[in-house]
C-alpha cells in the first residue's frame, strides 16, 4: 500500500526538505520552505516498465512539415526571438515590475491580431477593463484580441479547447495561475510547475505560440522552479532603468535562435517604440572630446551597438579612503583592472576617488570592454582626451596584455557605419580583415603601450 510521506519544497529555489526548517539549506534563504503536496512512496511491486505504450523511433533524417515563423509585427521583438514566434513554441518573459512586459504584449498580440491572426490574452493580475484601458492609452482599442481575466487553468484550457486553437496565447502572469489538482495556493513552486506544464502541452499539441510572463525576485530571476526555465523553449528579460527612457528585451535562451540577442525599446507615451539603431541612442549628446571618456563597441547576440564609457578621477587631499563607485560595469572587474595599471604601467590610483559609468544606463558584461575602460581611467587620470571618433575594444590580462576578443570585424564595420575612423584593439587578423578604407585599425599589444600612447600624446 502506497503511503505518503510530508516534504517542505523552498519557494526561492526549489529544493525539497523532508522536515521544516527557518533557513532553506540550499540557497540560504529564511522562511521559504512551504509544505507540498505529499509525496508517494510507492514499492518495488510497481514495475514501469511494463504496461505503457510501445515508443515510435524515427530516423534523424525523416522528412516532416516545416515550421514557418509569424512575425510579431515588431522588428525588434522578432530580432530577440530569433526571427519571429516558432508555432508551438512556449516563451518565458521576465522583467522589474512596472518595466513594461504588458504593454510590449499587448502590442504585439495587436500587431498579430490585426494581420489575421488569432491571439488571446489572458490577465490574471488585471481585471478586463483594466486590459481596456491600458489598450486605449495605447490606441489598441480597436485591436480584435480575444481578452479574458482568469486565474483557473482547468477553466482557460476548456475554453480554449472549445475553440480553433489561436495563433498568440499570452498568460500574464503565471505565478497568478492555480490549478484544482495541486495543493498549494498559486505561486508556490508545485501550482508554478503543474500549471506551467499543462499550458506547454496544450500549446505543443496545437502549435500554439505561447508566451508566458514571470515575476523576478529582488536578486533579478525569474520567480519559481528553476524547472520552469528548463521546460520552456525560450527564456526573455525585459530589462531597463526607470529612469532612462530605453528597454532592452534579451534573449537568455532560445531553442529556435541565437542567444543573447537583443531588441531595444524606447519608453514614450503612446508605448514602447522601436529603436532601429541603438548605438546613436546611447552615443546622443556627444559633441566634443572629453577626458575620461571612451567610446566602446559591444556586441550583443550579432547586433554591435556602440556604447560611450565615462570614467572620473578625484585626487584626495585628506588620508580618507577612496571611494570605488562603478554604475553599468562589475565593481570586482574595475578594482582588478586599477590593479593592473598600477602594478604593470606604474599609474597610482591608490590616493584618487574613481567613478566610472556606463552612459544610458546600460550594463556591460562583455570581457573586451576592458580596453575602452582602462582608456577611459587613463585619460581622466591624465586630464586629457582621447582621439576623437575614436573606439577602443580588448580583454586586458593580468600581466598586462591586451587579448584577442570574438568578433573583431563586426565591431570595426559597425563604428565605421556610425562615422568612426580609428579603432584601437588587439592584434588579430579578424581585426585587420573588419578593417574599412574609412578606419583606420590601430593594434595595442600591451596596457603600457596605451599609457604611452595617452600620457605621452600632445
Amino acid at each position: 500500500m502506497a503511503k505518503s510521506k510530508k516534504r517542505y519544497v523552498c519557494q526561492a529555489c526549489g529544493s525539497v526538505s523532508h522536515r521544516w526548517q527557518g533557513q532553506c539549506p540550499d540557497c540560504a534563504e529564511w522562511n521559504t520552505l512551504v509544505e507540498d503536496a505529499p509525496a508517494t512512496v510507492f514499492s518495488q511491486k510497481h514495475d514501469l516498465s511494463r504496461g505503457g505504450r510501445a515508443v515510435v523511433f524515427e530516423p534523424l533524417d525523416t522528412p516532416g512539415e516545416v515550421l514557418s515563423r509569424r512575425s510579431t509585427g515588431l522588428a525588434e521583438f522578432d530580432r530577440a526571438l530569433g526571427g519571429g514566434l516558432v508555432p508551438g513554441s512556449a516563451i518565458l518573459m521576465g522583467g522589474d515590475p512596472g518595466i513594461g512586459k504588458s504593454t510590449l504584449l499587448l502590442q504585439a498580440a495587436a500587431k498579430i491580431a490585426g494581420g489575421g491572426g488569432d491571439t488571446v490574452y489572458v490577465s490574471g493580475e488585471e481585471a478586463a477593463g483594466q486590459v481596456r484601458l491600458r489598450a486605449a492609452r495605447l490606441g489598441l482599442a480597436d485591436a480584435p484580441i480575444r481578452l479574458a481575466a482568469a486565474t483557473s487553468v482547468r477553466d482557460i484550457l476548456t475554453t480554449l479547447n472549445g475553440m480553433d486553437p489561436p495563433a498568440l496565447l499570452v498568460i500574464d502572469s503565471i505565478q497568478t495561475m492555480f490549478s484544482d489538482t495541486i495543493e498549494g495556493a498559486p505561486g508556490t513552486v508545485s501550482q508554478v510547475r503543474g500549471c506551467a506544464f499543462e499550458l506547454i502541452r496544450y500549446a505543443k499539441e496545437n502549435g500554439v505560440a505561447l508566451v508566458l510572463v514571470g515575476h523576478v525576485t529582488k536578486d533579478g530571476n525569474i520567480a519559481g522552479p528553476r524547472v520552469l526555465e528548463h521546460m520552456v523553449d525560450v527564456v526573455m528579460s525585459f530589462e531597463g532603468e526607470r529612469s532612462h527612457q530605453y528597454r532592452i528585451l534579451r534573449s537568455l535562451k532560445n531553442r529556435f535562435g541565437p542567444v543573447d540577442e537583443i531588441g531595444v525599446f524606447a519608453m514614450a507615451g503612446q508605448g514602447l517604440e522601436e529603436v532601429a539603431n541603438p548605438s546613436m541612442l546611447f552615443l546622443s549628446g556627444r559633441d566634443e572630446p572629453l577626458a575620461g571618456s571612451a567610446v566602446f563597441p559591444a556586441l550583443e547576440g550579432t547586433r554591435p551597438v556602440l556604447i560611450e564609457v565615462q570614467a572620473l578621477i578625484v585626487r584626495l587631499q585628506s588620508g580618507a579612503t577612496p571611494r570605488r563607485a562603478v554604475v553599468g560595469w562589475d565593481n570586482g572587474r574595475l578594482a582588478m583592472l586599477l590593479a593592473v595599471l598600477e602594478a604593470r604601467c606604474g599609474l597610482n590610483f591608490s590616493s584618487a576617488e574613481v567613478y566610472l559609468n556606463v552612459a544610458g544606463g546600460y550594463r556591460l558584461t562583455d570581457p573586451a570592454a576592458d580596453l575602452a575602460v582602462a582608456a577611459a581611467l587613463v585619460s581622466a587620470l591624465a586630464d586629457r582626451p582621447l582621439p576623437g571618433k575614436s573606439v577602443w575594444f580588448g580583454e586586458v590580462s593580468l600581466a598586462g596584455e591586451i587579448r584577442p576578443v570574438a568578433h573583431c570585424s563586426l565591431r570595426l564595420r559597425e563604428a565605421a557605419k556610425l562615422g568612426f575612423d580609428r579603432g584601437f584593439g588587439p592584434a588579430d587578423d579578424t581585426a585587420k580583415a573588419g578593417k574599412t578604407a574609412a578606419l583606420d585599425y590601430r593594434e595595442i599589444g600591451q596596457l603600457a603601450n596605451l599609457v604611452d600612447r595617452i600620457v605621452g600624446s600632445t
